[in-house]
């Protein structure tokens, strides 16, 4: 070989950041700057749990608006687990998450002047790790890991980070049990039941991922397997659910806090309900809701409905079918205070980003992978 055709060496930097620039460094380094830039814009800690003046009382000394947000529930419980009750719009529908305010409150130690940094250490590095995760469960389908970025840089997971909510944990943990599955360990199932159930105590919303699977395990006849995952993901949540009935008088499952209306009979009705508010409201909803939330949901229902039934061994259809099916099964039935609030509809979709790239992924439909990257635009105008 000439010194014409011999390739140059690469320059070792150019080696070191190739080997270590991956989705999930990439994700968690851009949130890392959200949250710096929330801070210089705030300039008050407090702002990452956005505690409000109607529910505040005398566990926060810093109040932005009126009802604040989400965040300020799991601080309420890290801070003081049992008086945060008095502190809260509904506090059964609150206290279904305890699993992450928990977890922030002992790795505090108990000190509430460490719980901000807790809930926020424990979210950044569930995004780092679920992120990582899911780039390994493409690779392992033969595409690209990039794709990744759909998840790790997709509006409702960063805002969970900045605002302290359980979504990045709750799925972050889903899709380690999805990981641990797929590796079919010997004690994998068993393993993935306890992540699940402790997702489901975090945000109720990964339970979809946990019905998927009793669903595949059902149709595959494999009865134990589909009882263990009922049991160790399913049944704490019910046991749950029995407790705070008992102790706050009703139960957590519902269709929000404050001011949520009703889960809609008609699919889709808390879109169409925007109409009545005026063509104008209904053009500005729609634009986000419809593209970003409807057509992904219709989709997935028929792409994964298909995969199903419309194989002539309709057994063989892998999971990650059922886990698209569920994840999707639900969005047509939510409220229309969920669906006129675009915040709240990026938190209800991230176990729809999730199934989609996994299917896609099983499916090596790039055209659809590549589709995935439209919902950060819808994550920017969030953000926005």
């Amino acid at each position: 070989m000439t010194s014409a055709t011999r390739p140059l060496p690469l320059n070792p930097t150019l080696l070191v950041v190739r080997r270590w620039l991956r989705p999930w460094l990439i994700a968690t380094v851009v949130c890392v700057l959200y949250l710096i830039s929330t801070y210089i814009h705030y300039g008050n800690v407090m702002e990452f749990v956005r505690p409000g003046s109607a529910y505040a009382g005398d566990l926060s000394r810093y109040t932005r608006d009126y009802y604040g947000y989400d965040g300020q529930y799991n601080y309420y419980i890290a801070v003081a687990p049992l008086e945060a009750p008095a502190h809260m719009d509904v506090p059964s529908y609150r206290y279904q998450r305890m699993a992450y305010p928990l977890l922030a409150r002992a790795l505090a130690v108990g000190q509430p002047g460490l719980v901000l940094f807790t809930l926020i250490g424990i979210n950044l590095f569930m995004l780092a790790i679920g992120t990582w995760l899911l780039e390994q469960l493409l690779i392992a389908q033969g595409v690209s890991r990039w794709y990744a970025l759909s998840y790790g840089l997709f509006g409702g997971i960063l805002v969970a980070v900045r605002a302290s909510m359980s979504e990045t944990m709750a799925y972050g943990l889903a899709i380690a049990a999805i990981w641990v599955i797929q590796r079919n360990g010997r004690y994998a199932l068993g393993w993935a039941a306890v992540l699940l159930g402790v997702a489901a105590l975090t945000k109720e919303t990964t339970l979809f991922f946990a019905g998927g699977y009793v669903l595949y395990y059902l149709v595959q006849r494999r009865w134990s397997a589909a009882v263990l995952i009922s049991v160790g993901a399913l049944l704490p949540f019910a046991l749950w659910q029995i407790a705070l009935r008992i102790w706050l008088g009703n139960w957590g499952v519902g269709s929000g806090g404050g001011g949520a209306t009703p889960f809609e009979i008609i699919p889709f009705g808390g879109i169409w309900q925007s109409a009545a508010y005026g063509a104008y409201t209904f053009l500005i909803e729609g634009a986000l809701t419809i593209p970003f939330a409807l057509i992904p949901t219709v989709w997935a229902l028929w792409r994964s409905l298909r995969e199903i039934i419309g194989r002539a061994d309709w057994r063989s259809a892998h999971p990650y079918a059922y886990l698209l099916l569920a994840n999707a099964a639900f969005m047509p039935f939510l409220p229309f205070s969920t669906y006129r609030e675009p915040l709240g509809v990026a938190r209800l979709l991230i176990g729809l980003v999730i199934s989609t790239l996994l299917f896609a992924a099983m499916r090596k439909d790039r055209r659809v992978l590549r589709y995935t990257f439209l919902w950060l635009l819808f994550g920017l105008i969030v953000l926005g």
